[in-house]
């Protein structure tokens, strides 16, 4: 388990941050301050101030109560730096934090299909920190949240490629190959060169992870 645990690990924090902030950039002459506010984040987190950007996000959250996205960073940069926190206080607080976020975020945005990734994500950083105590729990709970995922978005090249590599995460450490699951990640790499967003400040990252995943593991 801990094998698989530490590739899905290298997984979720290399595929956040790559392009992250893409979507902050917006030529509007005269931004809003929610605008100013999501662009301070992201430039913070660019940074490597994540926590940070997560104070800007929060307090963004808290003046725009019927948008998702401020509560989903929040959520997401918690998640994130759970999965090098060894110390399983601090953890719990940070995996605590994350979840009231996505609850919330959940509450404006249901069926979203970046927040049940998002939520498979939080399992995934309780079974890095102890996969013996957690994987058996979450591993088929994160199984089912991509699953659901994928059904609401089959096109989305972001959820087809984080299932795809939960899914090759999983054939590594039973020893399966992961072939299966190459058509997948060139089926999302191709969906990548016509992706657009659905907003400012939506999620875009991925492609070049793709493009990664498919040079060392799908030659």
């Amino acid at each position: 388990m801990q094998n698989v645990v530490t590739y899905l690990m290298i997984f979720f924090t290399a595929l956040i941050m790559q392009g992250q902030t893409d979507s902050a950039v917006n030529a509007a002459a005269e931004p809003t301050k929610y605008q100013q506010g999501m662009r301070k984040a992201f430039q913070l987190w660019q940074e490597n101030k994540s926590w940070e950007a997560a104070n800007v996000f929060e307090r963004i959250a808290a003046a725009e109560p019927d948008n998702w996205l401020p509560p989903y960073y929040v959520a997401q940069i918690n998640v994130i730096n759970s999965f090098t926190e060894k110390d399983g206080t601090k953890l719990k607080a940070q995996l605590d934090k994350a979840q009231n976020f996505i609850n919330d975020a959940t509450a404006i945005s249901k069926d979203n299909p970046d927040l049940l990734v998002l939520q498979a994500q939080l399992y995934t950083a309780w079974i890095v920190f102890d996969g013996q105590q957690y994987g058996m729990t979450y591993s088929p709970k994160a199984s089912e949240l991509y699953g659901k995922a994928l059904g609401l978005a089959p096109n989305n090249p972001r959820i087809i490629l984080a299932k795809a590599e939960w899914d090759m995460g999983g054939a590594k450490y039973f020893g399966q190959s992961i072939e299966p699951y190459c058509k997948d990640i060139q089926r999302a790499i191709e969906l990548f060169a016509t992706f657009k967003p659905a907003g400012e400040f939506y999620p875009t990252y991925g492609e070049e992870r793709a493009k990664q995943i498919q040079a060392e593991s799908c030659k």
